[in-house]
């Protein structure tokens, strides 16, 4: 959530930011009018409380005073003023709930400020280049996609997944479920002995204000899945960021915690709401998946550097297992709605013939805190700011299973081993048909 105060203070600042998110001029401008009238509505009328209580204060001891000097008529004058003014300030004090509602509902659906150095730019299309690691191989004419492997091999099974819950999900058998099982594994223990993340093991259900702290409500409802509880539900994770994140909501954090790094494996839930049609075969968009999420927490200084090391974290466990991939800078037209800045980290598919998704690593300042109330403590001891958040994949382990099937599979349909992954396979170097 943006802070109001600076957006009075930069209106036009924010108009731009809009601009670049491909907001349209008119709609940028009439959003960032309507969120100052609501807040100036609101200044009005908290001065309006502040005045009347203070004159309510001065009344009542005009009061006493009157009744010492027996003016009773004085008295009885006043003590009507009094009842006026307390009836308004019951009235004001739910008015001014309903104000802070309508502008805090208004600023929780406007997304954050890109970074000054994010390229400008509509789609996916406009991202740009950061780096390119590995080299990508001629492709031969027998290599295969990740589902016709997977289902050759006896041990990716779309057909009884469907029976049990319908599309978008995969039941994988032997060998290639313990493979997935071992990437989790492999990457847990890099992202917690090398690179310095604390292993949490999250709920994967949650409540609506740890998904409204993360952005994910009240924009994005319709992506998830809930579950009721009681008179009310709990959501499904979408991805362990929600979690890790909101384990600092609500507190004030001493400087020299920061900063907290929180790594965990988890299932992931999403109604992929406006994907119909797209990766309809095999694993790429499923309902339900496995991700190692990378959670860090920092104060405002640190934050940049942070998302650098957090992407090269990610980055390192493809390079580990072996696979090309790119990093991409997002443009500020395909980056998501609390992401200041966004890299995305593309492996190499060779069944599809394409770069694909396997990691966003973001930063988002303080736009989860203040929607948490995230705060630490200045190193004076002084004062009291928000943290920074940043979240990544570290990364998606099913993308990752589908990058390691389909960059080492054989002509003869077998699928080699990656060195990295042997130790958690038993020693095992090839999965072939049973």
């Amino acid at each position: 959530m943006l802070d109001i105060k600076w957006i009075r203070d930069n209106p036009k600042a924010l108009v731009e930011a809009l601009r670049k998110r491909s907001w349209s001029s008119e709609d940028a401008q009439s959003t960032v009018d309507d969120l100052i009238a609501r807040d100036e509505a609101r200044r009005e009328h908290l001065t309006e409380l502040q005045t009347r209580q203070e004159r309510r204060n001065a009344a009542s001891k005009e009061i006493g005073n009157a009744m010492r000097s027996g003016d009773a008529a004085l008295a009885e004058r006043l003590k009507t003023e009094v009842g006026e003014i307390k009836a308004f300030i019951q009235n004001g004090e739910a008015r001014e709930r309903e104000l802070d509602k309508a502008l805090n509902d208004a600023l929780a659906v406007l997304p954050n400020v890109p970074l000054d150095d994010v390229p400008v730019g509509k789609d996916e299309h406009d991202n740009v280049i950061k780096r390119i690691v590995g080299k990508v191989p001629t492709r031969p004419n027998w290599v295969k996609e990740h589902f016709e492997i997977g289902e050759a091999l006896g041990m990716m099974d779309f057909e009884r997944a469907a029976k049990l819950s319908g599309s978008r999900f995969t039941v994988l058998k032997s060998r290639l479920a313990r493979m997935e099982r071992a990437l989790g594994q492999f990457m847990l223990d890099l992202h917690t002995t090398e690179h310095g993340y604390e292993e949490i093991q999250p709920p994967l259900m949650v409540k609506d204000e740890v998904l409204f702290g993360t952005g994910q409500l009240p924009k994005f409802e319709e992506d998830l899945f809930f579950t009721p509880r009681g008179d009310g539900r709990l959501g499904l994770i979408p991805t362990a960021e929600v979690p890790l994140t909101n384990l600092v909501r609500e507190e004030l954090i001493p400087h020299e915690k920061l900063p907290l790094r929180y790594t965990a494996l988890t299932p992931c839930f999403r109604s992929e709401a406006g994907s119909a049609g797209r990766d309809t075969r095999g694993m790429l968009r499923q309902h339900q998946f496995y991700k190692v999420e990378l959670v860090s927490i920092t104060d405002q200084d640190s934050s940049l550097a942070e998302h650098e090391r957090m992407t090269e974290c990610a980055e390192e466990v493809l390079k580990r297992l072996g696979l090309p991939f790119r990093t991409m800078t997002l443009c500020t037209g395909d980056m998501g709605f609390g992401a200041r800045k966004t890299y995305d980290i593309e492996v190499w598919l060779p069944g599809q013939n394409a770069y694909r998704e396997i990691s966003s690593c973001t930063v988002c300042g303080d736009f989860q805190a203040r929607r948490m109330e995230a705060r630490y403590k200045d190193k004076d001891g002084k004062g009291n700011r928000f943290v920074h958040t940043l979240n990544g994949s570290g990364t998606a382990v099913g993308r990752a299973l589908i990058a390691v099937i389909e960059n080492y599979q054989n002509e003869d349909g077998s699928v080699t081993i990656p060195e990295a992954l042997r130790p958690y396979m038993g020693g095992l170097e090839k999965i072939e048909s049973r």
